[in-house]
């Protein structure tokens, strides 16, 4: 298999998008949580299977959106675990059914391949400011992936709960956001 089979393409800069209004694809999309437990020692990883958003890219190259993540759809391979990382203890997915980021301003860098993106995490109703760079993969006229890393700290989110210290408080975060235009 040759390097470039396996590359994602990039066939136009996110630059040259163009305005218009984008659904994300869940399909092709995925939001993965990793934190370290028992003090460092392992990593519990956990994907959410419910995720849905979308963005309008404005004339001027500038763009904003939201993603909406279902806190109930948390799947780290146990189920005991996914149990209790529904709880109060740490989501609540009972009383704050979904996690929400609103990316306020999403700004094309020259290189055309990242953007910068700015906006606000609300996790169990507190909202945070959240600032990261995203890259872009897979850019053409009509679909557009942007993945991303950000380190997130739950107790600022009011997820406190520590049992003998065993875990730590930041969280990293991966994003991919696979949107295609919407044809109206």
């Amino acid at each position: 298999m040759s390097d470039s089979a396996s590359a994602p393409q990039q066939d136009t800069p996110l630059t040259s998008l163009g305005a218009g209004r984008w659904v994300l694809d869940p399909a092709r999309s995925s939001v993965v949580v990793r934190n370290k437990t028992f003090w460092g020692l392992a990593t519990v990883k956990g994907t959410f299977t419910g995720v849905s958003g979308g963005g309008e890219v404005h004339q001027d190259g500038t763009a904003h959106g939201s993603l909406t993540v279902d806190t109930s759809s948390l799947d780290t391979k146990n189920a005991k675990r996914d149990t209790h990382l529904r709880s109060a203890d740490f989501f609540d997915a009972g009383k704050h059914p979904a996690l929400t980021f609103t990316a306020n301003g999403i700004t094309a860098n020259p290189d055309g391949s990242t953007a910068a993106v700015e906006g606000e995490l609300t996790i169990r109703g507190t909202s945070r400011p959240l600032r990261f760079t995203a890259r872009a993969t897979g850019v053409s006229e009509d679909t557009v992936t942007l993945s991303g890393e950000l380190t997130v700290d739950r107790q600022d989110f009011g997820m406190t709960w520590n049992q003998l210290g065993m875990l730590k408080p930041l969280a990293m975060v991966s994003v991919t956001a696979a949107f295609t235009r919407r044809q109206d």
